[in-house]
C-alpha cells in the first residue's frame, strides 16, 4: 500500500500521527518542509524515485518557508486525484474557504481528536483507492457506462448487431440514454464511416417536419426559394436516428413507411425519386403497441421499425450504476467549468442510489452539474444534495419498479432474419438490482431475506454459546465469501473483482492476504 505523506514542521505532530497510523497498519512518510514534498513528487514524475508515491497527503497550513495552501495547489497540478487534508491551528474562515477552494479533501483544525483524525485519513485513503479504480476503468471505458446486468445485456446486443445494418427500435423512458445507444450502434456498424444524423420528430412542427425529413424543391411552398436537402439525404451512406418516433404525425408515417419499403422518396414539390441508402434507428418512450391499438400509429410501420428492439432500463432499475455515473458526471462538469473535480462521500452516494430518478441519467447529470456549482465543500455530503433528492421518498430495500406499466414488456424480443438464429431466450431482460440496506440503522422497509434470517440465527447461536470474537469470526467468513464469489465471477481478475465489489485494488489485495485466500486457486476451483 502506498504511504500517507505527513508534512509538518512540528515533530510532535508528525510523531503522534505516525504512531497512530502505524497502529492502523497505514504506512507513513514524513516531511518537514513543502519543498521536500515537491522534490519527492518531481522524482516520481521523472521515474527516479525509489519509494512509492503518496496515497494521501496531510499537510500543515503554515510552515517556515512555505504554505500548505501553496503546496496544495502545486500538488494538485502534479497529481490531480490525490486527496489532501489541510491541518491548521488557525481555525479562521479565510483558511477554511481557501483550503476548500483550492481542492482540499478536508480541513482539520488543531488541536484535533486523534481517533477522528485517523478516521478522516482512512476515509481519504478509501477515496483515493476508489478514484484509482475509477480512473483505471475510465482509461478503457467505452462511450457508455454501466455494470448492471441489464446494461450489460444492452452492450451485448450492440455487439451482436455490429455486423448488421438492420433497423433498430430503441425503447425506454425519457433521459435513459436512447440517443447514446443509437450513436453506439452507428459507431460499431458497417456504416460507421458515414454521417450520423439525428432528428427529434416531436420537437419540429408538423408543417415543417415533412420538409425536414425529405427536403423540398425550389418553389414548393411560400418561402422555398432554393432546393433543400432533407435529413434522409444528409444521412446518405450512414445512419438516420428518428427520436420520439411515436409522436410522428399519422400522414407522415405513410411516407416514412414508403421509404423503408422502397428505399426511395420524393422531395416536397418534387417529381424525381431520390434513392435512400440509409440505416434507420428509431426511438420512443411510448408504448407503440398501445398507440397502434389506439389508431394513432400505423401497424405496418410499427412492424417495419420493430425488426430489432432494445429496451433501455430506467436508472432506478440499475441503482448499482449510480456511483460510477455520479463520479463520471462530476469529472465532466469540473472539466466544463474549469474547476477541481468534487468528490462525493459514501452516505451521499447511498442516498442518490435510493432516489427514483424520474428523469433518469439526464437528471443525474444535471444534479452533478448543480453539485459542482452549489455544493459548498470539496467533498459532497448528504446535506449538500439538492432539495429534489432530499425531499423525495426513498426507494425500498429493493429498487422499486415504476408505478405505471412499463413502456414495453419486461423482456423485449430480439429477432431478425439478418442475424444468426438465437435461442428463444434471446432477449434484453431487465434484471432486478441487488437489495439496498435500510439507512442509518432504521428498521428494514421489507421483511428480512432468507440469508439475513440465517445470519441472525447464526449470530444468536454464537453469542449463546459463549464463544469470543464473534465479530471477527463472522466478518472473516463474510469477506471470504464476497471475495471468492467476485474472483470466481471475474475468473481470478482482481482488478475487475475490486470494481464489481466497489473497493480499491489495494484493498482486495490486502484482504486476500489477510484472509489467506489464493486468487489463482480460487479461480481454478470456481469459487
Amino acid at each position: 500500500m502506498k504511504p500517507i505523506w505527513i508534512v509538518d514542521d512540528d515533530p510532535s505532530i508528525r510523531f503522534v500521527l505516525e504512531k497512530a497510523l502505524a497502529r492502523e497498519n497505514l504506512p507513513t512518510r514524513s516531511f518537514t518542509h513543502p519543498r521536500e514534498v515537491l522534490d519527492a513528487l518531481a522524482q516520481l514524475g521523472a521515474g527516479e524515485a525509489e519509494l512509492p508515491g503518496p496515497q494521501v497527503l496531510v499537510s500543515d497550513i503554515r510552515m517556515p518557508g512555505g504554505s500548505g495552501l501553496q503546496l496544495l495547489e502545486k500538488v494538485h497540478t502534479l497529481q490531480p486525484g490525490l486527496p489532501v487534508i489541510i491541518m491548521t491551528a488557525y481555525s479562521d474562515l479565510d483558511s477554511a474557504v481557501s483550503a476548500f477552494q483550492r481542492g482540499a479533501f478536508e480541513y482539520l483544525p488543531k488541536p484535533f481528536d486523534l481517533p477522528k483524525a485517523v478516521e478522516l485519513i482512512r476515509r481519504a485513503v478509501q477515496e483515493s483507492q476508489r478514484e484509482d479504480v475509477v480512473q483505471d476503468a475510465q482509461d478503457v471505458a467505452p462511450e457508455m457506462l454501466g455494470q448492471a446486468p441489464a446494461m450489460q445485456d444492452v452492450f451485448r446486443a450492440i455487439g451482436r448487431l455490429s455486423q448488421s445494418q438492420v433497423t433498430v427500435l430503441i425503447t425506454g423512458e425519457s433521459g435513459s440514454g436512447k440517443e447514446l445507444v443509437a450513436r453506439a450502434l452507428h459507431k460499431h456498424s458497417p456504416v460507421s464511416g458515414g454521417p450520423f444524423v439525428a432528428i427529434n420528430t416531436a420537437a419540429i412542427p408538423k408543417d415543417l417536419l415533412e420538409s425536414e425529413l425529405f427536403g423540398h424543391e425550389r418553389g414548393a411552398f411560400t418561402g422555398a426559394q432554393t432546393q433543400r436537402r432533407g435529413r434522409f439525404e444528409q444521412a446518405e451512406g450512414g445512419t438516420l436516428f428518428l427520436d420520439e418516433i411515436g409522436d410522428m404525425p399519422f400522414d407522415l408515417q405513410t411516407r416514412l413507411l414508403r421509404v423503408l419499403s422502397d428505399g426511395q422518396f420524393y422531395r416536397v414539390g418534387g417529381h424525381a425519386a431520390v434513392k435512400a441508402h440509409v440505416r434507420v434507428i428509431a426511438a420512443t418512450h411510448q408504448n407503440l403497441e398501445q398507440r397502434v391499438k389506439d389508431g394513432v400509429f400505423r401497424e405496418d410501420l410499427f412492424h417495419r421499425l420493430n425488426v430489432i428492439r432494445l429496451r433501455l432500463p430506467a436508472l432506478r432499475e440499475r441503482a448499482e450504476d449510480v456511483p460510477m455515473l455520479t463520479r463520471h458526471f462530476l469529472q465532466v462538469s469540473a472539466r466544463q467549468l474549469g474547476v477541481e473535480p468534487k468528490r462525493i462521500d459514501d452516505a451521499a452516494l447511498a442516498r442518490l442510489s435510493r432516489f427514483a430518478f424520474p428523469g433518469n441519467v439526464r437528471q443525474l447529470e444535471n444534479i452533478c452539474h448543480w453539485l459542482t456549482v452549489m455544493a459548498p465543500a470539496q467533498v459532497i455530503s448528504v446535506q449538500d444534495l439538492p432539495p429534489e433528492v432530499l425531499e423525495a421518498p426513498l426507494l425500498g430495500n429493493t429498487v422499486a419498479a415504476p408505478s405505471a406499466p412499463p413502456a414495453w414488456p419486461v423482456e423485449a424480443p430480439v429477432h431478425s432474419a439478418h442475424l444468426p438464429a438465437q435461442p428463444a431466450a434471446d432477449t434484453v431482460p431487465v434484471s432486478a438490482p441487488a437489495p439496498l440496506a435500510a439507512a442509518n440503522g432504521a428498521a428494514p422497509l421489507v421483511e428480512a431475506s432468507a440469508w439475513e434470517q440465517a445470519l441472525d440465527s447464526e449470530v444468536h447461536a454464537l453469542l449463546a454459546s459463549g464463544q469470543g470474537e464473534v465479530w471477527d469470526r463472522l466478518m472473516h467468513r463474510f469477506e471470504s465469501r464476497l471475495i471468492r464469489a467476485a474472483l470466481g465471477t471475474t475468473h481470478g481478475r482482481r482488478m475487475e473483482a475490486a470494481q464489481r465489489l466497489g473497493i480499491g485494488r489495494n484493498t482486495i489485495t490486502r484482504k486476500i492476504q489477510e484472509l489467506g485466500l489464493d486468487a489463482s486457486d480460487d479461480a481454478k476451483n470456481g469459487f
